[in-house]
């Protein structure tokens, strides 16, 4: 398909921002994956996501069909919180890798839905149909699934412009010095331990947000209930970790279990509530997940 620029509207935007305007079909992470692989040209050659749109500037794009996905459904028991046509809210037990990547290219989450469900989103043919925020594989807790495009599209844009709420319980090794309080900072790679996140304070990274607040504590380790801002990969690690000084019991990555002050057999971290609005229908959703027997030290104090 080709077209000009010619609308007032659509000068000086920026390339993504207008393609996942014009078609609306499309989120703006699938526009920017095919402005990425070649598939959109402006004035006739390969273009950049960030181009300013200028009047007569001319514009291709190719939507390739979708890859088939090699992903197999597996009988893998799942705990169903909410379902109906549109999503699906779970609770996602710790151990449970999301989607197959390498080193796990079966008996995820995925697999297990595929099996669950007769059909699945799959937004340009990828290897995770239904995914749009996942948790790490030791992280337990709520999880939205989309079953359609629609709720597929409308879901990762919610989460993009962070209109829902995400409510974590974290079991961390000590006691922090205050009661409560706010982190706001840059999170991106490590530079050295690619496994790792961390705080950067070069202007690079993504901004990370957490308020929390202790609401129990046992043998002088604390539980804490994070509100996350912002959805970050190991955002709540790294907070707990290097700004509050109290790594997560049982993080291999940021902490050092055998020396913790209290003896854990997983990482105790859920995602204890989620809300949202429906995806359709637009109804205000409230979810919460049980919270694990682990944490029943720290939660009958609650």
């Amino acid at each position: 398909m080709d077209w000009s620029i010619s609308e007032p509207a659509d000068v000086g935007s920026r390339l993504d921002k207008h393609l996942a305007q014009r078609f609306s079909d499309l989120s703006r992470s699938r526009v920017q994956d095919l402005i990425r692989e070649g598939h959109v040209t402006l004035n006739g050659r390969p273009a950049k996501a960030s181009a300013t749109l200028k009047p007569g500037d001319r514009l291709s794009m190719h939507v390739p069909d979708p890859t088939p996905t090699e992903v197999v459904a597996q009988d893998i028991p799942i705990e169903v919180l909410f379902e109906d046509s549109d999503i699906l809210v779970l609770n996602k037990p710790p151990g449970l890798v999301v989607h197959p990547a390498a080193g796990n290219p079966d008996g995820t989450l995925v697999n297990a839905l595929l099996h669950h469900c007769d059909d699945l989103s799959g937004i340009g043919g990828e290897m995770r149909p239904g995914i749009v925020h996942r948790l790490d594989k030791d992280t337990s807790g709520c999880m939205v699934v989309a079953k359609n495009d629609i709720a597929h599209r409308r879901l990762t844009e919610a989460f993009a412009e962070r209109r829902l709420g995400k409510i974590y319980l974290a079991a961390i090794n000590g006691l922090p010095k205050e009661l409560s309080g706010r982190v706001q900072n840059m999170i991106g790679r490590h530079p050295v331990d690619r496994k790792r996140m961390t705080v950067l304070y070069d202007g690079s990274g993504k901004e990370a947000v957490t308020e929390w607040e202790q609401v129990a504590a046992h043998q002088g380790s604390a539980l804490i209930r994070c509100r996350l801002l912002t959805g970050r990969t190991h955002q709540i690690r790294v907070h707990m970790r290097e700004n509050l000084g109290h790594p997560i019991l049982g993080d291999p990555i940021y902490g050092n279990p055998k020396r913790q002050i209290v003896t854990v057999g997983r990482l105790m971290l859920h995602a204890w509530r989620l809300s949202l609005h429906h995806p359709i229908h637009d109804q205000p959703m409230n979810f919460e997940a049980p919270i694990p027997a682990e944490f029943e030290p720290w939660t009958r104090q609650m």
